[in-house]
């Protein structure tokens, strides 16, 4: 089991985790839009863990068409925390930087506090900016990642993505985001910010389902 979360002042939003909020789509932070989506990608423990490789090395991202660069894991070597149990008390030992994962490109896999630009288009829209991880956690049935913007997007906001290998055995992917427009066009026309994260969403459930079909 894995988990970790990176929270500071280098985010440009202050609702930090927010993604992880069951109340989001009905009470989303001042000033943003919320969005949520979700994709039945098969069943069983193989899918689950083959979407959780793929999840935890960019692959939301780079199979959506967008390129991942300078991937800069936090300062001071890649710890991820410790994890405790419903009392308290600790059930798994600190990670460090010795168990640091590399994708084929050698980009570090997904950890929290790791800073990582992503830039290009989905469907004519801009996506580009400096990300922060913001929480990663690694359960044997369920993983969680969340990135808030750091600088340089048309938006203010935070993506968290999750994958759940549930009871019934069906393994489900969800993306949840919150976007405050901070381009000038995005203010004056902010019908554009959902077309932009609809665009988004999308993009992300076929990189890890093809056959997802956008509504």
């Amino acid at each position: 089991m894995r988990r970790g979360t990176f929270t500071d002042d280098t985010v440009d939003y202050a609702a930090v985790g927010a993604t992880q909020a069951a109340d989001l789509m009905g009470y989303p932070p001042e000033r943003s839009k919320p969005a949520e989506q979700s994709v039945r990608l098969g069943s069983g423990e193989e899918r689950f863990r083959s979407a959780s490789e793929t999840l935890l090395s960019w692959g939301a991202f780079t199979g959506a068409g967008l390129r991942v660069g300078d991937v800069r894991p936090a300062a001071g070597g890649g710890y991820s925390g410790v994890a405790f149990d419903a009392e308290g008390n600790p059930v798994a030992p600190a990670k460090t930087s010795s168990d640091q994962r590399f994708t084929s490109e050698g980009l570090p896999f997904v950890a929290a506090g790791t800073t990582a630009h992503v830039r290009g288009r989905i469907e004519g829209q801009r996506a580009e900016a400096e990300l922060r991880v913001i929480l990663c956690s690694e359960e044997p049935r369920r993983v969680a990642v969340a990135l808030g913007t750091v600088s340089g997007s048309v938006v203010s906001g935070e993506e968290g993505f999750f994958l759940e290998w549930r009871e019934d055995d069906e393994v489900w992917f969800s993306v949840r985001a919150f976007d405050r427009p901070v381009w000038i066009v995005y203010r004056l026309f902010p019908y554009l910010v959902k077309r932009r994260r609809q665009a988004l969403i999308g993009a992300y459930l076929r990189a890890l389902s093809p056959m997802y079909a956008t509504p």
